[in-house]
């Protein structure tokens, strides 16, 4: 294969083994390579490097567009907006010397190469518990020559055009680029260190979460809504389409009664994020016992986080009823959330706020573990075929995994949500009849199938994933 035919990730590589470590000048072989890299970045060939052709060449080694506007931003010593090969090549030397200090700081042993053992000790230090297997991914991303080590020239060639300053960077790249995730989209919380305890880390990862899950939910309320009713309503819906439905709401109650119930969606959305962590955290402890600082399996953290999601939604489900019953409201029936609350409250008691509460805390079983096994089986197979060089297989590949492996979650507890809608809408449910959990599946089974609104449903979970990972990225 000629020099113009190789791809051109694999051409943005250091070229030779050398490993030569001259910290106070720029040697000849280390300018050599600077200089081909640079060729390959300046696509006009006029001598200097612009934003839009960093982002080119980064985008082809599987890196975001904030790492080419760091780079510039480090670098472009005269503020053009322009990297020359002086600037380039001092910003790479440095960088380069960083690195360094880097490897050794994970090369315990001084042998010139890291291992698996290594990589667990120093994340160890650093306050991040992770198992060998997970130790063994990240070096596996970086070993290129199949040694299950990693010398200099791996460690530097990876890491070059990654902007980070320090091992605490590098760690929450490690941690945060999909490499530990067990599929966590409202399933199981994330992990984080102490230090991201106390950096506040956390809080921002939760508002941030709340926000996504606010403009996700916003954007797909009308499909939410259509869901709703049609799970309620039953034989009165059969046959009806999306547009038939949506415009039947709009000649109800205008275009905005489309985004009914979605006020109180939003809301939960914070104390729901908040109890689940702390819970989790606290059933974290209970289940590591006296292992201080121990990581938890797979298998633990799905454990906890169902249980985790099991408390939130004991303290929020009076917050589902309500949302369920302002959704299906027709015009004028309640001013707002608390004069719904008041009727309810006065009409039917308190236990009716806990309606369906049953079915609810069954279907998060079968959702969390499902989701998590499908999400983590597709992810790790697109990373084994297709990522042998990088850890994040980037936003698409991530959305399309947590699509399908929801899908396959919701495919799997349906029946139980079915059940939880109807019994949380009971009262408003004029001529059917009040049933148990049960009861409810009996009538169903009889009188209609399980496989009401599911269509709208999967269309609402979609373009809810699709928001969610847009925002994400953004923030």
């Amino acid at each position: 294969m000629g020099e113009d035919e190789e791809p051109f990730c694999a051409r943005m590589r250091l070229r030779g083994n050398e490993d030569r470590d001259n910290e106070t000048a720029l040697d000849p072989d280390r300018k050599r390579r600077y200089a081909e890299l640079f060729e390959l970045l300046d696509l006009n060939k006029d001598g200097r490097v612009d934003i839009n052709e960093l982002r080119t060449g980064l985008a082809a080694i599987g890196l975001h567009q904030g790492e080419a506007e760091e780079i510039v931003l480090e670098s472009d010593t005269n503020r053009d907006g322009l990297l020359d090969f002086e600037e380039f090549s001092q910003y790479l030397w440095a960088h380069e010397k960083r690195l360094r200090l880097m490897f050794h700081n994970l090369d315990h042993n001084n042998d010139g190469r890291i291992d698996v053992g290594e990589i667990q000790q120093s994340l160890h230090k650093l306050g991040v518990e992770i198992t060998i297997e997970q130790a063994s991914r990240i070096l596996q991303s970086i070993d290129r020559d199949g040694t299950m080590t990693i010398d200099w020239n791996e460690w530097r060639d990876h890491f070059l055009f990654n902007p980070f300053h320090n091992m605490q960077e590098i760690v929450h790249y490690w941690k945060h680029s999909h490499m530990f995730d067990i599929g966590e989209h409202l399933t199981v919380p994330d992990e984080f260190s102490e230090q991201e305890r106390q950096s506040g880390l956390v809080w921002r990862q939760l508002v941030a979460g709340a926000m996504a899950g606010a403009v996700s939910r916003t954007g797909t309320a009308p499909l939410d809504r259509l869901k709703v009713f049609l799970q309620v309503h039953g034989s009165v819906s059969r046959g009806i389409n999306l547009w038939a439905g949506l415009k039947g709401m709009v000649q109800e109650g205008g275009l905005f009664s489309l985004w009914r119930g979605n006020g109180i969606n939003v809301l939960k959305i914070a104390p729901e994020s908040a109890v689940k962590f702390m819970a989790y955290e606290q059933i974290k402890w209970v289940i590591r016992g006296s292992k201080e600082g121990g990581s938890l399996r797979v298998q633990e953290r799905f454990i906890a986080g169902s249980l985790a999601g099991a408390t939130a939604q004991t303290i929020i489900y009076p917050m589902e009823v309500l949302k369920t019953r302002l959704t299906l409201r027709k015009t004028g029936q309640y001013s707002g959330m608390a004069e719904c609350a008041r009727q309810i409250l006065k009409t039917e008691g308190f236990r009716a706020f806990y309606r369906g509460y049953l079915p609810n805390t069954l279907g998060i079983i079968p959702y969390a573990g499902i989701d998590l096994a499908v999400y983590e089986t597709l992810k790790n197979t697109w990373l084994q075929k297709y990522c042998v060089d990088s850890a994040d297989p980037g936003v698409m590949v991530l959305l399309g995994c947590g699509t399908i492996s929801s899908t396959c979650g919701q495919l799997a507890s349906y029946p139980l949500a079915l059940i939880r809608t109807r019994m949380q809408a009971q009262a408003i449910s004029e001529g059917k009849p009040k049933l148990t959990m049960v009861g409810q599946f009996k009538y169903i089974i009889s009188n209609e199938g399980v496989t009401r609104s599911i269509s709208w449903h999967h269309a609402q979970l979609h373009e809810s994933h699709s928001c969610c990972q847009h925002f994400l990225r953004g923030l």
